[in-house]
């Protein structure tokens, strides 16, 4: 009863935590950007073609634009708006991964899968942020969990249903992120069976079928916004595929280690134990006729090896790893002595102490005066955090040496949740620096209906979102590229050509770099400072 009753307590805090941070202001550069994309297809009704501040954008599929699109159009243009597709998502992800591993073992292993996965900060903070990945994650993993639930049930009609459920799931895949959708399972099942030496579940995927049901889903996007705009199949299949991962054009080159910390760490508290997870759950299965934790541990591995193999990397890129190793932790935390597992947590608290360092001295006294109040303010959540976790690093071994093993899983998960409330409460506090909402408030007064808006040099994805509307770019291109070559017109291509512009309008605000500010200001050109900060200037015509 105790233990329902704990139950109840940590899905209380989990919504509570997860719709608190779905209203913070909007981050630069992907929630301003993905949620802008979705807002200006509600704005135009145009919902075949994506476009960003007014301009074609093709480096992603549309699922989760629609899906967004969706909820804006239901409540408007708000934060909570836009992240809630996210949200949902990372939900699904984690009922999912519970049913799993239910349906694979028992109750107690869904039920301690779901513990392992609420313990990691990276996967529930990332369920708050607006981003592509947690979108791929959900389709991902029910890829990978339909397809061994299809592969262990006994019943042909069954195991027909669950194959099929995989093919569309891959579909959804592809439509979320891309070719990333078909390549993550295909290749982790083939080397999966090489592994085995069993080539079998290859004919057993249901082809007929499946392939139909793919089509059927991912194929009518792909060939109406191609038919609509003739430059899309060569953008989106060879660059933002084939060139993205070969290059490193798109300035996101780390080294090939760069994803291990993040794996490791984004299991925090639980993260010394990820290792003995990994390697017990490959040896318990090795006379398995199924092996379906062998299975989730080579997708995961895949996926971490073939972002480390690509010259572009971002944090978030191994989030589809995540929760296939939830159900392998789980199983772990479940079977594992309990004494071990409280001598693998020990080394949090020294990671605690590690974040209470970081934290007092995030404000350091090199940065610019405004920048550092910032993190002034920021510094006690941050603290907490460090509070938090440090507590869950005494609680949790506590427990679990006294053989208490359900009270520590839920423990440690409670306090993981806390963790995170107090990181983010600590990022929103730097706001003002990572999103465009400070200045929007200042703009929005200014500007009215005939009033022209010109981003000068720089281009802060989150400011059309809040103003409502799209800016002229100026002198700017990176990844509008594709789009302002169909339509130049929406875009000036160099400051000259700017100035001579500016001069002619009656009405006008532009928002620049301070560089380009004060070069400005040295000609001569009329402008009246409206706000100024380390990142930014906005002026109007005077």
């Amino acid at each position: 009863m105790a233990s329902r009753a704990a139950l109840l307590i940590l899905v209380a805090v989990a919504l509570v935590v997860g719709i608190d941070n779905l209203g913070r202001p909007l981050a630069n550069p992907d929630e301003g950007r993905y949620s802008e994309i979705s807002r200006e297809m509600v704005a135009s009704g145009d919902w075949l073609t994506p476009r960003l501040n007014g301009i074609k954008y093709f480096e992603k599929p549309p699922l989760q634009y629609w899906g967004s699109a969706v909820s804006l159009a239901l409540f408007g243009n708000e934060e909570f708006a836009a992240r809630l597709y996210v949200w949902l998502c990372g939900l699904a992800t984690l009922l999912i991964v519970t049913f799993t591993g239910m349906r694979l073992r028992t109750g107690e292993a869904g039920l301690a899968a779901a513990l392992a996965l609420i313990s990691s900060p990276y996967f529930m903070a990332l369920g708050g942020i607006v981003t592509l990945d947690m979108g791929l994650t959900l389709w991902t993993t029910a890829t990978i969990c339909a397809f061994l639930l299809a592969e262990t049930t006994p019943d042909a009609r069954a195991r027909r249903r669950w194959m099929i459920a995989a093919w569309a799931a891959i579909a959804f895949a592809v439509l979320s992120k891309g070719l990333v959708g078909i390549l993550f399972p295909a290749a982790a099942l083939f080397v999966h069976c090489v592994l085995r030496r069993d080539f079998s579940p290859i004919l057993r995927l249901e082809w007929g079928y499946g392939v139909v049901v793919f089509f059927a889903i991912a194929a009518p996007w792909f060939v109406a916004v191609s038919y609509a705009n003739p430059e899309f199949a060569e953008f989106f299949f060879i660059h933002e595929h084939f060139t993205r991962f070969l290059t490193t054009e798109h300035r996101r080159s780390q080294p090939f280690w760069f994803f291990l910390p993040i794996l490791f760490a984004g299991f925090l508290p639980w993260m010394f134990a990820l290792p003995s997870a990994v390697v017990h759950a490959w040896r318990e299965e090795a006379r398995s006729s199924t092996q379906p934790l062998r299975f989730a541990i080579v997708f995961a591995a895949f996926v971490v090896v073939f972002f480390s193999a690509s010259g572009s990397k971002l944090p978030a890129y191994i989030l589809p790893a995540f929760p296939l190793l939830g159900l392998v932790l789980g199983r772990y935390l479940l079977e594992a002595p309990t004494r071990r597992l409280a001598q693998l947590m020990l080394p949090t608290g020294f990671v605690a102490l590690g974040l209470a360092y970081a934290a007092w001295h995030m404000a350091d006294p090199t940065r610019d005066a405004w920048t550092r109040a910032l993190y002034l303010e920021a510094r006690p959540y941050a603290l907490g955090g460090a509070g938090v976790l440090l507590a869950v690093g005494v609680v949790g071994p506590w427990l679990l040496w006294r053989g208490r093993r359900w009270a520590a899983l839920i423990a440690v998960a409670i306090g993981s949740l806390f963790l995170i409330e107090c990181l983010e409460d600590a990022y929103e506090k730097l706001a003002p620096r990572q999103s465009g909402l400070m200045v929007a408030e200042k703009l929005r007064p200014l500007a009215g209906p005939s009033t022209r808006l010109y981003s000068v040099g720089i281009y802060d994805q989150t400011l059309p979102f809040y103003l409502g509307r799209t800016m002229t770019l100026v002198d700017y291109v990176d990844e509008f590229e594709t789009g302002l070559k169909s339509q130049p017109q929406l875009g000036i291509p160099d400051v000259p050509a700017f100035k001579a512009e500016w001069l002619r309008q009656a009405d006008a605000l532009a928002i620049m770099h301070p560089d380009i500010y004060q070069a400005l200001r040295a000609q001569g050109l009329p402008m009246q400072l409206v706000h100024e900060d380390p990142r930014r200037v906005l002026v109007r015509k005077p």
